[in-house]
């Protein structure tokens, strides 16, 4: 099937404009699903781009944006947090809500993934989530963010390399990431969910993704992603594979 791009922007309830594509099939519309990125990630990363756009193909419309601060998005990256990229995708789905149609499919990649699985139950018109390469708990994150830079927490703010890029973070997220108990979260999930991980996944360790299955008290589906990257982005393959599979299980869920 064929798809069309369209963009699109919406307000994240801060008085931010926050950035969108909206990735459309151009026949009829099975479902909508939303599509959270990664930590210092844009909606324009590889996997992003080609898994909400095999998704289309299959007949579902995707909305994949950034979060505030990040590329096309209005609003400062230093001052947001793992609440404010929560905030931002319920932000998302009311849009989508508004303009086209409650999402029924949830994805996020990486710590996107994992405010997806945190927020899912939020969204009344959800039926399924997905997470790929996602951490288990936002304490790891926060415990990496203080090795690589231990001036965050000392004096308040430092700078990260991260893909290359150089981001300034504040204390207040690591506070934020601390803040939060994900296994327990996850454990409230009240959907079904399919989890990718990769054994040689180079940034979050495969048992991150074990631990986020085992913390799972719904239906939940897990696929080892072997030989992939974090990023998905080594095996071309890899994100029509993950695509594919998304919606082959998808599809017992979404009406």
């Amino acid at each position: 099937m064929k798809r069309t791009s369209q963009r699109v922007t919406f307000d994240n309830g801060r008085g931010q404009k926050l950035s969108g594509i909206l990735e459309m099939p151009t026949e009829d519309v099975r479902a909508y699903a939303l599509f959270s990125h990664c930590f210092t990630c844009t909606k324009d990363l590889k996997a992003s781009v080609r898994v909400s756009r095999r998704l289309a193909e299959h007949g579902i419309g995707v909305l994949r944006y950034d979060f505030t601060g990040l590329a096309d998005s209005e609003g400062d990256f230093s001052e947001t947090n793992f609440s404010t990229n929560c905030a931002d995708l319920l932000a998302a789905t009311q849009f989508l809500e508004r303009e086209y149609e409650s999402p029924q499919l949830l994805v996020g990649h990486s710590l996107g993934g994992t405010a997806t699985a945190v927020m899912a139950d939020q969204v009344p018109s959800a039926k399924a989530v997905v997470t790929i390469a996602s951490p288990s708990s936002t304490e790891r994150l926060a415990a990496f963010l203080d090795r690589s830079c231990p001036e965050i927490a000392r004096e308040g703010r430092g700078k990260v390399t991260i893909g290359g890029f150089e981001f300034t973070l504040k204390k207040q997220l690591l506070d934020d990431l601390l803040s939060y108990n994900i296994e327990q979260r996850v454990g409230e999930l009240r959907l079904p969910i399919l989890i990718f991980h990769s054994p040689q996944d180079e940034t979050l360790p495969y048992s991150w993704g074990l631990k986020m299955f085992d913390s799972v008290n719904s239906a939940k589906s897990f696929v080892t992603l072997d030989g992939s990257d974090h990023l998905l982005v080594k095996r071309p393959d890899d994100v029509n594979y993950v695509a594919d599979m998304i919606q082959q299980w998808a599809s017992r869920y979404l009406v």
